[in-house]
Formats: C-alpha cells, sequence, structure tokens
C-alpha cells in the first residue's frame, strides 16, 4: 500500500506544481514567452527635437538588457514612432501602436501637450501609458487616471523650489517670467505663483508667453527686460531656452535666471547659448550630471559612460538626456521584472505602483523612487544648481518630498 501510495502522491504534487506554473503565466496583447513589445513616441523632428536622444538612449539601454538574457528571459521589442511634438500626431501614434502594433505598454512619450492629447484615450482603452516623459502634476492621478503615471518630479513642486528660494534670497525681486503657452508652461508658471503666495501679484512684474511654432522669442525676450525685471524665470524647452539664455545675454539683460530642469541640458542648450553667456544660471536636478567632476570617479557613471560606448557611440556624453533616458528605462525593466509571469497591463500598472526605495545609481545621493497605488508621483525630491561655466554645481539641501 505505501509503495503505490507515494508515486501517486508525487504525481498529483507534480501535476499541480505544473497547473500552477501555466497558472501564473498570464499575457495581454505585446507579452509572449519570448518578447514584450513597448510602445514610444518621442519628437525625432520638429521644435523639441533635442529630446530625440531620449528615445534613442532608452533603445540603447534595451539592447543591453536583451543581450544580457532580457527581462525574465523575455526580449524587450520597442516600436518607436516620431510625432514632431505635434499632439495631432500622438493622437495618431499612439492608435496605430495601440490597435495595430498591439503593444502591451506605451512607455515615456513626451511632452505635456502630446500626452495630453492621448491621456483619455490610453485610459479608455485600459493601456498603460506609463513613466510620462512631462512633469505636469495630473500624471498623478491614480483615481481619475489609473493608467497614467509620470516618472520625473513635477512642474509644480520643481517651481514652487525655485519661488522658495527667491523669497529667501531676494524677498525684493522683481520677476519676469517667460512661458510656453500650453498645459507646460502653465503647470509651471502655477506652482511658482503658489510658491510665491500672496508676494506673487507684487513681485511677478511682467508675464510673456510663446507659442510652440515660433521661430524665436527674441521679441518676449525684449519685452521682459523693458519690464526692469531683476529676476527672469524661463519656462522654455531646449531650442527656445537656448534663444532666451542667448538673447538675454546679447540685449545687456542680466537678471538672476531660473531656468526649468527640462531645458538644464549643458550640450544640448548652454553649449549653443554659449556657456559664458550661461554663467550663473539657475537649475534643479535629480540625476547626476555626466560634466559634474563630483562624479569623475564615480562607478555608476562610468558604468553609464561604458554603456554609451558601447551600445550608443553616436550619442552625446555631455548631454544629460542620455542620463535620463537610461535612467527611466531602468525603471521600467524593474516593473517588468516585478511583474514576473503575469504581463497582464493590469499587473504592470499594479507592479508601477510598487516600487519601493528603488534607486538607480544615476540619480542624485538621497533621491529615491518610490510610488504606491495612491502616489503616482516616483520622484519627488531635486537639489539647486547654479552653472559655473563648465557645470553645474549643486548647492543647498535635496528638497522637495
Amino acid at each position: 500500500m505505501k509503495s503505490t501510495l507515494v508515486p501517486v502522491a508525487a504525481l498529483l504534487a507534480a501535476a499541480l506544481a505544473s497547473q500552477a506554473a501555466l497558472a501564473q503565466k498570464k499575457y495581454d496583447p505585446g507579452a509572449s514567452d519570448k518578447e514584450i513589445l513597448i510602445g514610444h513616441i518621442n519628437p525625432y523632428s520638429g521644435p523639441a527635437s533635442a529630446y530625440g536622444t531620449i528615445g534613442r538612449s532608452i533603445a540603447a539601454y534595451f539592447k543591453k538588457v536583451n543581450e544580457e538574457g532580457g527581462v525574465n528571459g523575455r526580449q524587450i521589442n520597442m516600436i518607436t514612432y516620431d510625432d514632431s511634438y505635434s499632439p495631432p500626431k500622438t493622437v495618431e501614434m499612439a492608435r496605430k501602436l495601440v490597435e495595430q502594433d498591439k503593444v502591451l505598454l506605451v512607455f515615456q512619450p513626451l511632452g505635456t501637450p502630446p500626452n495630453s492629447a492621448i491621456h483619455k484615450y490610453m485610459n479608455a482603452k485600459k493601456v498603460p501609458q506609463l513613466f510620462v516623459a512631462t512633469g505636469a502634476t495630473k500624471w498623478d492621478d491614480p483615481k481619475g487616471f489609473p493608467w497614467t503615471m509620470g516618472w520625473q518630479p513635477n512642474y509644480q513642486t520643481e517651481a514652487k523650489i525655485y519661488a522658495q528660494h527667491i523669497l529667501k534670497n531676494k524677498p525684493n525681486a522683481k520677476i519676469a517670467v517667460l512661458y510656453q503657452n500650453d498645459d507646460y508652461g502653465k503647470d509651471y508658471l502655477k506652482g511658482f505663483k503658489d510658491g510665491l503666495g500672496a508676494k506673487a501679484k507684487t513681485m511677478i512684474v511682467k508675464e510673456v508667453s510663446y507659442e510652440v511654432a515660433d521661430p524665436t522669442v527674441d521679441s518676449q525676450i525684449l519685452q521682459l527686460q523693458a519690464s526692469g525685471a531683476d529676476t527672469f524665470f524661463d519656462i522654455t524647452t531646449p531650442k527656445f531656452a537656448a534663444q532666451a539664455i542667448r538673447k538675454a545675454w546679447d540685449s545687456g539683460w542680466k537678471p538672476v535666471h531660473y531656468l526649468n530642469n527640462v531645458s538644464a541640458q549643458i550640450g544640448s542648450v548652454l553649449k549653443p547659448a554659449g556657456f559664458d553667456k550661461s554663467i550663473g544660471l539657475i537649475t534643479t536636478q535629480y540625476l547626476k550630471d555626466p560634466d559634474d567632476p563630483d562624479w569623475k570617479d564615480d562607478k555608476a557613471m562610468k558604468d553609464w559612460v561604458a554603456f554609451m560606448q558601447k551600445y550608443f557611440p553616436e550619442g552625446n556624453l555631455h548631454d544629460s538626456s542620455n542620463v535620463y533616458g537610461y535612467t527611466v528605462a531602468q525603471t521600467l525593466v524593474q516593473a517588468l521584472k516585478q511583474a514576473g509571469n503575469d504581463l497582464t497591463r493590469a499587473n504592470v500598472m499594479k507592479q508601477a505602483a510598487s516600487l519601493k526605495n528603488f534607486s538607480p545609481a544615476t540619480l542624485l545621493p538621497g533621491i529615491k523612487i518610490n510610488t504606491s497605488a495612491t502616489d503616482f508621483a516616483p520622484i519627488e525630491s531635486v537639489q539647486l544648481a547654479r552653472f559655473d561655466g563648465k557645470t553645474w554645481a549643486r548647492f543647498g539641501e535635496v528638497m522637495g518630498k
């Protein structure tokens, strides 16, 4: 009796284990035993084309991951489209990725207006719009939009930190503001005014906007200069940021100049503007800067340089956007690893909302990624930095949440 019962029990256990293993493998469109298909949208052309390098660095990182065995044995296949930073094109590309290419998720679509254009569509389709490349505050709305999540520090938090710095160091400042006339620019402006509080009405002496289709912001800079402002909050994307820095200097206007983080790239903004014309600019940072001498012997940055040389040799080693792409790609890989064999869209979102003290080594010390079912804002801390003619020199404490 005993000798026959043991093998039967063993067979039953094996069968149950096999069934459990099969049950664990769950797939939505875009996932299989061999592949994870990811969609991506980036402005490789048009007024925000400086950001195109983000898409290329992300693709390079996935190539590295695939060469090293993939994620839980699966290869990441990324389909990336150019929307030229044009919201109608973003809608077209998102529909193509979801309905024709049948991707598991859309990762890192760039820009506030483009993401706003697909926000409701992605949530209606219940397809993750994950770790979007924009700091708009509205991406942190798990109740209203459970399929959309941001990644970088939000614009309002960043702008409040500039406001706090001005109030502390220059309480009688006369402030001029240049902003892009869309959700991105207005989000920063709201955070800035909230940060100044009741003083916003008296301290801000001039606000001027520009359109993304404008050829230059030269006339706007001259209007701001004429206001007599001695402090300048510059809410621009890279092309216009370089123009604003250069025009302010060339016109003889020398305000204390705060530049939003999205345009704080040395290679694609400050270099074309002129390093001499960029001295004294103040921004925020949350990533290690490849030109910061503090990191010359840092293992994480040495690993990043080695990655760039092997997988993205044509990429600019002085462009912090390439550090950004590398770091956000690591965050997605972490969420996919956590998802295991349950590669459903719902579980991918669940894992993206279950990141605990995840700290890619290219984040600044003291900054960690944390999310939850009620917190869709992965990075909520930054540090102020000032350009010294060669690099961004960080100062003060890490600020934020």
